[in-house]
């Protein structure tokens, strides 16, 4: 059963010309789904949509079997996604404890809540009281992770994990995403600019091109051939060059 089930989709920021046209995607409970494309492709106009930031032209998009109206960005989260963008969105002059805090709403989990992360990245336990200005990039990202779990989501989208990131850092992050995944069953669609890396990860592979799938495949078959990956973003006949 597909915990996350788009049809369709037909999204942008100008509805007479979208960005991500005719786009389905299913995603499995636990599985890790990685978007790969050029620069312009849609892979962030396509999170932001599912993220409820943008509006929706066509298609339609379900989470546990329960549609999620388009261009709403509460009804998304509490379907269960829950977006970590590119900037991280952070409360930059508060302090970490009170960033993972405020990102739960019952006020008798926040205390386990901080201790949950701290669990999966347990360097930010000396950082819990410095602002998460202050913070270096990876641990600015490992705290952005870290509220966005501790909201439970079904479903984890994450833009470009490791931009700007010491690939020491980008491994551990990852390894904590595939524990996750395991271990609670959350589903994570990632975007990532690094085909190695994403691949490495990523149980299953989308990748798009002019807003379009053109391909939607398995990791292990994608690393096996590379040049499928090679031809999409040249903008060769993929069918030709499977």
């Amino acid at each position: 059963m597909s915990v996350l089930k788009v049809d369709g989709l037909t999204t942008g920021y100008v509805k007479q010309r979208p960005c991500v046209r005719d786009v389905d995607l299913s995603v499995e409970p636990g599985e890790i789904r990685c978007l790969l494309g050029p620069n312009g492709a849609g892979k962030t106009t396509l999170l932001l949509a599912l993220a409820g930031m943008l509006p929706r032209f066509a298609g339609e998009v379900e989470v546990g079997w329960v549609a999620v109206p388009g261009g709403n960005p509460r009804a998304a989260i509490t379907a269960g996604m829950v977006l970590v963008p590119d900037d991280r969105a952070l409360f930059r002059q508060l302090p970490t404890v009170q960033n993972l805090r405020l990102a739960v709403r019952q006020r008798s989990r926040r205390a386990a809540a901080v201790d949950e992360v701290i669990e999966y990245f347990p360097s930010l336990e000396k950082r819990l009281h410095v602002d998460a200005g202050r913070l270096s990039g990876g641990e600015q990202q490992m705290l952005a992770i870290g509220r966005a779990i501790v909201q439970r989501p079904k479903v984890l989208l994450i833009d470009e994990l490791s931009m700007g990131l010491a690939p020491v850092i980008v491994d551990e992050i990852l390894a904590v995403l595939r524990r996750l995944s395991r271990e609670t069953e959350m589903s994570v669609v990632l975007v990532e600019q690094h085909v190695h890396l994403a691949l490495g990860v990523a149980d299953r592979a989308s990748v798009l091109v002019h807003g379009s799938v053109v391909i939607d495949d398995s990791a292990e078959a994608l690393r096996a051939d590379p040049s499928r990956i090679e031809a999409a973003y040249l903008g060769a006949d993929v069918d030709a060059a499977v």
